[in-house]
């Protein structure tokens, strides 16, 4: 594949997950999978055929399959429990908060499929909630990495952490967008692009988009910095801070509700510090309907052209 190919291709970050995490196994045999029925859309089926002993499907119970997570960490294993974020959030959270978070276990949740992915199922399948509901637990890490690179990155630091991880592994397809080695660095943010007139913070499928509203706004003459924040908590107040002093202007873009994720996370700390105008892009207070992933990203501006856009609002 040629550099303009791979500029252009798109790729499935649930493919580089699991090929890292077959990888990882085969080089500790603490790390197991535990699922709930979710084999197929996890891509966790060439993990059980190499692996069939340290893959536990425990059914749609997702209760059960964080408890069972919080017992093999106690008893020494590193577990990744992988279930729809919808799922192993909404139904889960007492127990991500209680065996997981505060009892500190070295678990890796890991939600598939997270944000819009699974737009033509509807609102109750829409995971736009999951970064607004982790982010409000004590100890618990939140990551959610743009493309593959950052996965495998983001997959092989959570392994080796020993701390409690949820971590978004998405479904929708994005291009690379990674340029630093390693791909991922916890808590710091990736600046891609650099720029004093605007500020883009992105995170997981909207960081390629920034970086295509930068260039939209480049032909304009608007200098944008674009910073990839894959780590949602702890979130890099250094970047973030100094973002707010030297652009004067931030825009915020993330594929979930605006309550409580991203946007609320940089707010929250820029107008304690550094006020400056804001734009925070995402899910406004609704239940996304129901349809594709591409429309439901175009529905909520969640576009390179909604993104520049909003950032063309706070310019003078």
């Amino acid at each position: 594949m040629t550099k303009t190919q791979l500029a252009d291709a798109t790729f499935d970050c649930r493919v580089a997950f699991a090929d890292t995490l077959a990888a990882l196994a085969r080089e500790d045999a603490r790390i197991v999978a535990v699922c709930n029925d979710s084999v197929g859309s996890s891509n966790l089926k060439g993990f059980q055929d190499e692996f069939p002993d340290r893959l536990v499907n425990v059914g749609i119970a997702e209760q059960d399959m964080v408890g069972v997570a919080a017992g093999l960490a106690n008893s020494g294993m590193i577990p990744f429990v992988c279930g729809a974020a919808p799922f192993l959030t909404g139904r889960a959270l007492e127990q991500i908060k209680a065996d997981i978070a505060y009892s500190y276990a070295h678990v890796v949740l890991c939600g598939m499929s997270p944000g819009m992915a699974y737009g033509q199922l509807g609102p109750t399948h829409h995971s736009i909630e999951d970064l607004a509901w982790t982010r409000a637990i004590a100890d618990l890490s939140v990551v959610v990495p743009a493309d593959p690179e950052q996965t495998i990155a983001a997959v092989r630091w959570a392994a080796a952490s020993e701390v409690p991880v949820y971590m978004r592994i998405g479904r929708f397809k994005v291009p690379t967008v990674s340029q630093s080695a390693p791909a991922f660095r916890y808590a710091k943010a990736d600046q891609l692009i650099d720029g004093d007139d605007v500020t883009l913070i992105a995170t997981g499928t909207m960081v390629s988009r920034a970086i295509s509203a930068a260039t939209i706004l480049a032909g304009e003459g608007v200098r944008a910095r674009v910073l990839n924040m894959s780590t949602i908590k702890p979130l890099d107040r250094e970047a973030v801070l100094r973002a707010a002093a030297e652009t004067g202007r931030i825009v915020t873009a993330e594929e979930a509700t605006v309550n409580g994720g991203l946007g609320s996370a940089v707010a929250d700390l820029v107008v304690q510090h550094r006020p400056v105008p804001m734009r925070l892009l995402g899910v406004p207070d609704v239940f996304a309907p129901t349809g594709t992933t591409e429309f439901l990203l175009e529905h909520f501006g969640l576009t390179a052209d909604g993104i520049a856009a909003a950032a063309r609002d706070l310019l003078p």
